[in-house]
């Protein structure tokens, strides 16, 4: 026969009324309130109550009561459900922590997002109690649950481990969790190896530069550097790219990016054209060379500088045009021969030859032969050229433009060019030294603007003009595409412009096209250039890549 409310409330106020002391000899009564789980509706309510408040004066009836709770926490009313489930953490007392916890994170798959948050609530709660036996019941279930309660107990340590008080994240919890954290890792989804290494790296332990240095390590295993790429698979890929944004904010001077910087050189560059992208709408190539470029500075020894060193080399050449040498009947260059340049990966690749030249600053002296070199500089020139018109139009453009004007679509496609090309000035001018030099430090361009940082909008001098000084001082520069995956804050972007013709009316802001040209005369050094007017131009291209 069912309990009654009656029943209930009569029995409950048995073990009100007793002495403390006295409880242990109703057992019965409270008998009668575990019966209540199998009730109606109210009765489990009341159970729901009544069962926690005397938990921890029956120790021989725990197992009974706890499941009696477990009973009410998976009810088909979720009223009663929610009751059940935020008086859990009172059953959480001695060795019953780990199975509270471990009930609490099984109990992550609900689907109702009330009764999620109680969940998340009460777990909070518990942790607050006993961390590590907390952290036992949730690992239990990241390392043998199902996959949606895996998935969640991981996103609830990820986002709710950097909340936790001080004194609930000792040396030992966190020694714990790091333990765990390295099991878990042994078969992860990229997804979760993002979210592990977010554990990780919030523990104070981890931010020292040893702490760092065994994040790294553990970031190696999951990059299987080890292992030659495929760059015919988007996975393997894919994981390339996770592992390598992982290590990069753990990079310093003291912990080195060598390995991975190695392994680029060895590797990815000599596949670049070949990645096969884990991303439909995302320039692979791009987002390797900018991976490269920010891990460069922190490159420590390295046992084959000279290899890295001539495969940046040789994919600077790629990138690099020679300038058009064919001319058509009118003495101008045919369209077909006008090169395309491609500023990002220029940028990128100038910075990785630029950081890891200091290493070995010899390297274009001793290590390639005249021939090459001269191939070498006669790009460099004809790449900087093109910049410093660019550059110069760029400023007058932008100049006597601060705050509101700079956020324009059509202002910050121009802000996002200036850096590029300045960066690209900068780098191509300490190369002209002789010896090279490689002493000028540059931002990348898509790294966070420091207020210290002003953009140049003043007219550009004679020394701005760098490498190519000697060309003529003419309108019409490059216009720059902006790569589809980048955010402007800061500023940044990909860009290239193919040099040829830029037939756009003045003034249009659609149907722009992504050329510019430059033609450079007979070998008695005659140069001309086409004028086309560009100031306020917004490409349609361009700006739709803006917006996705």
């Amino acid at each position: 026969m069912a309990v009654t409310i009656e029943e209930l409330y009569r029995n409950y106020g048995i073990l009100a009324d007793a002495k403390p002391e006295d409880l242990s000899q109703h057992k019965d009564a409270y008998q009668v309130i575990l019966d209540g789980v199998k009730g109606g509706p109210k009765e489990k309510r009341l159970a729901a109550q009544f069962i926690p408040k005397f938990f921890s004066s029956f120790p021989e009836l725990a197992d009974a009561a706890i499941n009696a709770q477990l009973d009410l926490c998976e009810d088909e009313d979720v009223s009663i459900r929610r009751q059940a489930i935020k008086e859990l953490p009172r059953f959480a007392a001695g060795e019953n922590i780990v199975r509270v916890a471990d009930i609490l994170t099984q109990l992550l798959q609900t689907e109702d997002s009330a009764e999620f948050n109680q969940v998340n609530t009460a777990l909070v709660s518990i942790f607050k109690m006993d961390a590590k036996a907390t952290l036992g019941g949730l690992f239990s279930q990241i390392l043998q649950g199902e996959d949606i309660v895996r998935e969640r107990a991981i996103k609830f340590l990820s986002i709710k481990l950097k909340t936790m008080p001080e004194d609930a994240m000792t040396k030992e919890v966190e020694d714990y969790i790091f333990t765990e954290t390295k099991k878990v890792l042994e078969d992860v989804t990229g997804e979760e190896f993002v979210l592990l290494m977010r554990i990780l790296m919030v523990l104070k332990g981890l931010q020292t530069m040893s702490g760092r240095q065994q994040l790294v390590e553990l970031v190696v295993e999951q990059a299987f550097l080890e292992q030659a790429l495929n760059p015919a698979d988007p996975d393997t890929v894919d994981r390339l790219l996770q592992c390598t944004r992982q290590a990069l904010p753990l990079f310093s001077k003291n912990v080195h990016s060598t390995r991975f910087v190695t392994y680029f050189c060895d590797h990815v560059l000599p596949n670049l054209s070949s990645l096969t992208s884990p991303v439909a709408e995302l320039d692979i190539q791009l987002e390797v060379l900018k991976l490269l470029a920010e891990m460069s500075p922190f490159c420590g020894d390295m046992e084959k500088v000279e290899t890295n060193l001539t495969m940046l080399f040789e994919k600077l050449l790629e990138f690099m045009p020679l300038p058009p040498e064919t001319e058509g009947e009118n003495g101008e260059n045919t369209l077909s021969d006008e090169p395309k340049l491609q500023f990002s990966y220029v940028e990128c690749l100038l910075f990785s030859f630029h950081q890891l030249g200091k290493k070995l600053p010899d390297f274009l002296i001793d290590k390639i032969n005249a021939e090459r070199l001269k191939d070498f500089k006669i790009r460099l020139q004809y790449f900087a050229r093109g910049l410093q018109v660019y550059i110069r139009q760029l400023r007058v453009a932008l100049q006597g433009k601060t705050g509101d004007a700079l956020k324009t679509e059509e202002n910050k496609i121009k802000v996002v060019a200036l850096k590029i090309t300045n960066n690209i000035n900068v780098l191509i001018k300490d190369l002209f030294h002789n010896p090279p030099s490689y002493k000028s430090t540059v931002t990348l361009s898509w790294k966070p603007v420091q207020k210290a940082e002003a953009v140049a909008l003043k007219r550009p001098s004679g020394e701005d003009m760098g490498a190519g000084s000697t060309m003529k001082k003419q309108l019409s520069p490059p216009l720059p595409r902006r790569d589809a995956r980048q955010i402007y804050n800061p500023p940044s972007g990909k860009y290239s412009a193919t040099i040829g013709n830029f037939s756009n009316g003045e003034g249009g802001g659609e149907g722009g096209t992504l050329s510019h040209s430059w033609v450079l005369g007979a070998p008695g050094g005659r140069q001309t250039l086409r004028r086309h007017m560009f100031f306020f131009l917004i490409l349609s291209d361009t700006l739709s890549l803006l917006h996705k």
